[in-house]
């Protein structure tokens, strides 16, 4: 190994819905956190790992920032400022617009950390250079960072610039993972992701926020396929009615979606079978949340 060879963790900040998560797929060429439309999708903290020829660079993507409303977001916004703490450098990551108020309080959590940290301008597909540098120098007067990345998570615009800045920073140490390892997430984990995400395509807004996928049984056939067995949660019986949809449609709509995603993961023929259950408040309730695994 190159005995320059460099390794480390970054953690991954931002307000919901900013691209986070289309930015880790795009680094590491593939899907291991969920992206859609709706902000906080992400929950859990996800590790990326990208193994380049000198470095190994281990992300952490953590739920957006926002002003909890319940015990889950309480614990999704403990566990992005959790996360931040044990890392190397710290990935702030903003729309080109002006700071809001939801980005200045997460500077006020970077001054707590005092960590390293750059910001990265995303989605400079969408504008125009002035306006670019018009939101750098807003974020200039606010706080001093360690780089100013501007790109485009969803075009790759910029990305290869912002990893060899990274890397640059990152200190001399080994290989944590092995070169073909792109994250650490158990396939249950990342099955029961897929479904959620599908979900959250396909319902209205106040729902994805209510539902937890939890993957029950999961067992290889004599034939080689395998039958993933999973449960949907949802807090009230209308949520259930609308995930379930007129004759069963959106559900058998959801579950063919999830089994070709799921059945890509995982290389192997798949036989997916949905249950919609209720737990009534269970975004409130920590004997729920930790049996769900929020901790």
């Amino acid at each position: 190994m190159n005995s320059e060879f460099r390794s480390g963790y970054a953690s991954l900040m931002s307000r919901p819905n900013v691209g986070k998560s289309t930015l880790l797929n795009t680094i590491l060429g593939e899907k291991v956190s969920i992206v859609t439309s709706k902000p906080q999708a992400t929950r859990n903290k996800i590790i990326g790992i990208k193994t380049l020829p000198d470095a190994q660079v281990i992300f952490i993507d953590t739920p957006g920032i926002h002003k909890p409303r319940h015990r889950l977001g309480e614990l999704m916004v403990r566990e992005a400022r959790t996360s931040a703490r044990g890392v190397d450098l710290i990935l702030f990551m903003v729309e080109p617009e002006e700071p809001s108020a939801g980005d200045k309080f997460i500077i006020e959590i970077l001054k707590e950390l005092g960590k390293p940290t750059f910001l990265l301008i995303n989605k400079i597909d969408i504008v125009k250079k002035p306006r670019i540098l018009s939101v750098i120098d807003a974020y200039n007067r606010l706080y001093s960072f360690m780089e100013i990345m501007p790109l485009s998570a969803l075009t790759g615009d910029g990305v290869d610039i912002f990893l060899g800045s990274l890397v640059k920073y990152l200190p001399k140490g080994p290989k944590y993972y092995p070169d073909d390892l792109v994250t650490d997430q158990f396939e249950r984990f990342m099955v029961s992701e897929i479904i959620r995400e599908k979900i959250m395509e396909q319902t209205e807004d106040e729902i994805p926020y209510s539902i937890a996928v939890e993957v029950a049984e999961w067992s290889e056939r004599e034939d080689g396929i395998v039958f993933i067995h999973s449960n949907i949660f949802v807090e009230r019986k209308g949520q259930k009615g609308i995930i379930i949809g007129k004759s069963g449609l959106r559900l058998k709509s959801i579950g063919s979606s999830a089994r070709i995603e799921i059945e890509r993961l995982l290389g192997i023929k798949v036989f997916l079978e949905l249950w919609v259950k209720i737990k009534k408040d269970w975004r409130s309730n920590n004997r729920i949340l930790r049996e769900l695994g929020f901790k």
